[in-house]
């Protein structure tokens, strides 16, 4: 295999600098996008094969989830080897086959990095129990002995993001009970301590390897989890997973993290090719998110308060002022995303009453979900910025919420506490076909089963229909691209517009979008580009239906 740069000679998109700052990025779930040898799971093969389709449906980059060696205890979010590939996803081989015919495309590769933790079957970790107390391998997670008088209980109050404690009693090589080592997820994940310089060098080295495989930038998985409070302090408080988003926590968002990712942007600058940094990094509040993204750390950083608002005018308006004003200070684009691959499709979301989470077993008003999923991804991509998409959300797909109990493969779903587990609905693999095995996900079956008529909903149902979800955003990343208005940039005026509208301006550019259940009537603010649903136009006037959005060209 050759290693290689990211080719900044590739066509299209590929040849833009500052590229990420008006980027539509598609992400790919391998598991579930598209299955190349017919065992029923997705893999890069897959992924290479379908790529044609994300070059038609006008994105600039791909994000691939996990595909390290894993035991896959969370769906490889539990890496064994950051350098190689999981035999169920293929070879590196076949990553460097996927990196190059994207480039060929013009399409740009980013990659998932997890560095809060490992696996548990990393070969740090193993050796770690294998030699016992006073290992000096221990020292790059966290162990730490027991409370209570043999020390039979936690070192301290901290809860699993998936549920339990965030500790676990280890059993030392004569058999006797020893200490305890964090996991701030599934206990096959054990943290990193990120104190430790071998720990610090080892993920620069990581970075390199992909970066010489041509990667264009990494997505970081937990960003904000790397550093904990010293000494580990009690938080005092159960029903901890009530508290994220509202408070900083000791293992969460902790300002050392910073530190590292300025190295990290150290080592992106030393390629060629406009390389990116984005954190996922669970956050208080949108200013906390920015501190992620000052000028000499990461170049983007997920909006979770974004995806997390209604379908409300009110709401919205308060969410995009709020992202914007954030962002600017730091000279940073903001983002926006509607689903990924841990949260409830947005067209099922939509179809439910407010106020239910963002993890929901209920499909709720199907059409009603629909026609706003559509409405909010027309305003969504009008927005300044960058903006994720998740694969199957260009073809409407809805959650499967009535996945059988047996068929769920979420670990957090087989657990007592912790997330409600529903991650599964968003994951069952996507159609390509009207019919054949799995809708032309593979030859061999599906690892979660799709719903009967999953065809109707699929690429090759909707090509060429011009009332098709696909269609309508083909043609919105056609006219993002065409439009100098949208796309990169901060600026946007609000302009009036009835309760339940929002109506604003950019360049040469004009977006009204009807949160409402009812019809309103509006004058046209100039000529209509494109509309998430049927629209009619008279005298001047355009009858604007509910949960329906409309672009302009002013």
């Amino acid at each position: 295999m050759t290693q290689h740069l990211a080719d900044p000679a590739a066509p299209g998109s590929a040849t833009r600098t500052d590229w990420w700052r008006d980027a539509v990025i598609y992400q790919v779930y391998p598991r579930s996008f598209a299955d190349g040898n017919g065992d029923g799971m997705g893999d890069l093969e897959g992924v290479r094969a379908r790529l044609p389709h994300l070059k038609d449906l006008g994105v600039d980059a791909v994000w691939l989830s996990p595909f390290y060696a894993s035991p896959q205890a969370d769906a490889g979010y539990d890496v064994a080897d950051y350098r190689a590939i999981d035999p169920m996803f293929g070879t590196l081989l076949d990553a460097d086959a996927v990196i190059r015919d994207a480039h060929d495309l013009g399409l740009r590769v980013i990659v998932d990095l997890v560095p809060n933790h490992s696996s548990d079957r990393h070969d740090w970790f193993r050796r770690a129990l294998h030699d016992g107390p006073g290992s000096p391998l221990r020292d790059r997670y966290h162990f730490r002995p027991g409370k209570g008088t043999d020390g039979e209980l936690p070192p301290n109050d901290w809860e699993s993001i998936f549920g339990g404690p965030a500790w676990t009693r280890t059993t030392d090589p004569d058999g006797s009970p020893g200490d305890w080592y964090l996991h701030l997820f599934a206990p096959e994940q054990p943290d990193f301590d990120w104190d430790h310089p071998a720990v610090r060098d080892e993920f620069r080295s990581i970075l390199r390897f992909w970066l010489d495989m041509g990667v264009d930038g990494f997505r970081v998985d937990v960003a904000h989890g790397l550093v904990k409070a010293a000494g580990l302090p009690d938080i005092g408080h159960h029903d901890q997973l009530k508290l994220l988003g509202n408070d900083t926590m000791p293992f969460f968002d902790q300002d050392g993290v910073h530190e590292i990712y300025r190295s990290w942007r150290q080592v992106l600058g030393e390629y060629a090719g406009d390389r990116i940094l984005v954190a996922e990094a669970w956050t208080p509040t949108v200013e906390r998110t920015a501190h992620y993204v000052r000028p000499d750390e990461m170049h983007q950083a997920f909006n979770f308060q974004y995806l997390g608002t209604h379908w409300d005018a009110a709401e919205l308006r308060e969410v995009v002022d709020g992202s914007l004003a954030a962002m600017r200070p730091v000279g940073a684009p903001a983002t926006w995303v509607l689903s990924n691959h841990d949260v409830t499709r947005h067209a099922t979301r939509f179809a439910n009453p407010p106020g239910l989470g963002t993890q929901l077993r209920t499909p709720g008003d199907r059409a009603l979900g629909l026609r706003r999923a559509r409405a909010a991804s027309l305003l969504m991509l009008a927005l300044p910025g960058s903006a994720y998409l998740y694969q199957g959300e260009e073809l409407g797909l809805p959650d499967v919420t009535d996945l059988p109990d047996e068929a769920r493969q979420d670990p957090s779903f087989h657990r007592a506490e912790g997330q409600d587990g529903f991650r599964d609905g968003c994951r069952v693999p996507i159609p390509w076909t009207v019919d054949g095995p799995s809708y032309g996900f593979g030859a061999g079956g599906s690892w979660l089963p799709q719903p009967a008529g999953w065809g109707g909903l699929s690429v090759q149902a909707q090509t060429g229909d011009p009332a098709s979800t696909l269609e309508l955003y083909r043609a919105a990343l056609r006219v993002r691209r065409e439009q100098p208005g949208l796309g990169a940039g901060d600026a946007l005026e609000w302009t009036a517009a009835p309760e339940g509208v929002l109506s604003f301006r950019r360049e040469g550019f004009a977006c009204t979008a009807n949160t409402t259940g009812a019809a309103v009537r509006l004058p046209v603010p100039g000529r209509m580009l494109l509309a998430s649903g049927p629209v009619e136009t008279a005298d001047g006037h355009v009858e604007l239906p509910a949960d329906t959005t409309v672009w302009w060209a002013v």
